[in-house]
């Protein structure tokens, strides 16, 4: 995993992926630009490519309605993309948050870049914390992430750690995520996503509302493994336990971190709590679950199927409280 090291960069204490190069707090943009490996360009081409050979070349032509996009430093092809595509830079998504640490009080945690500069993000802790019963602290974050091959539009997302097990989770409330997504069709505009992004924030008191109520919801053995197979097998509680129960490692693993193996499950907040239930799957999905490395399942976790699983258990968790 060394390559990944030199992609990544985080302040203070490690990040839940574990992975990067340290930095000490307050570091300006260009810092986190460098030692993140965010300090390249998208730069793109037009699309040629070469007919049947004429003598020992071949006749070269070029494909107007689509572009390469490829990294200044190493040359590295990144996508093809049609030529209404619009990138995004590397550093645009560093200097979305300049403003917003020197005067709203925000601070960088981490940044990086994923697969190769495919997609880059950077994560900024916004200064809001609460404490649900015995002192189980989760803190408010703003990610924001973009890829330059079509598989994530620019994405602002207020965002959730639970300090004591470095847990991620979306703030939505009611099914609805409160991300605000720019298409790469369409120019990105850090202000007006930063105005969206107001009403987003300012919904932090409403969740953590949500979220202790969670914490106050005591649940007995059977509706745990009903929440569990619903969340990770898709097995409603009405329905019969078909012969072979799909994602049985995954259902054993989240059982037995909610039981008490899980960082933080043993809490006043969460022991026999829905609140510990969707801790266990959040742990899960964050650090347990099979991946080909690290990145793929932080990838995951953040943009992919495990977010999907997060998001599905956060629905199914607030399902017990309504």
């Amino acid at each position: 995993m060394a390559h990944l090291v030199e992609t990544m960069a985080y302040a203070g204490t490690t990040p839940w992926h574990g992975l990067g190069n340290q930095l000490t707090q307050k570091q300006p943009i260009e810092v986190w630009q460098r030692e993140a490996g965010m300090d390249w360009q998208i730069q793109e081409s037009p699309v040629h490519f070469k007919s049947d050979a004429v003598g020992h070349l071949g006749a070269i032509h070029s494909f107007p309605e689509q572009k390469v996009l490829f990294r200044s430093d190493t040359k590295a092809p990144l996508s093809v993309v049609s030529n209404r595509y619009h990138t995004v830079q590397p550093r645009e998504v560093l200097e979305f948050y300049r403003d917003l640490t020197e005067v709203s009080g925000y601070e960088l945690e981490t940044a990086g870049v994923l697969k190769g500069g495919r997609k880059f993000w950077a994560l900024a802790r916004t200064g809001q914390s609460t404490a649900l019963k015995g002192n189980d602290q989760v803190n408010g974050y703003l990610l924001l992430a973009t890829s330059c091959d079509g598989t994530l539009a620019t994405t602002a997302t207020p965002t959730t750690v639970r300090v004591v097990c470095n847990n991620t989770l979306t703030i939505a409330l009611d099914g609805m995520t409160r991300a605000i997504k720019v298409p790469h069709n369409t120019r990105f505009d850090p202000k007006a996503v930063k105005k969206q992004l107001g009403i987003a924030v300012s919904q932090w008191d409403e969740f953590m509302y949500r979220m202790r109520n969670l914490a106050e919801c005591k649940v007995q053995w059977h509706e745990a493994m009903g929440y569990f197979m619903n969340v990770l097998c898709e097995v409603s509680p009405n329905s019969p336990l078909p012969d072979v129960l799909p994602n049985e490692r995954a259902l054993r693993k989240v059982q037995s971190l909610y039981e008490g193996r899980g960082r933080g499950s043993t809490l006043e907040s969460a022991q026999g709590t829905a609140w510990g239930l969707l801790n266990a799957v959040t742990e899960y999905v964050d650090h347990e679950r099979r991946a080909r490395s690290t990145e793929y399942r932080m990838d995951s976790a953040w943009f992919g199927q495990g977010a999907q699983i997060k998001q599905r258990a956060l629905d199914t968790a607030l399902q017990l409280v309504a």
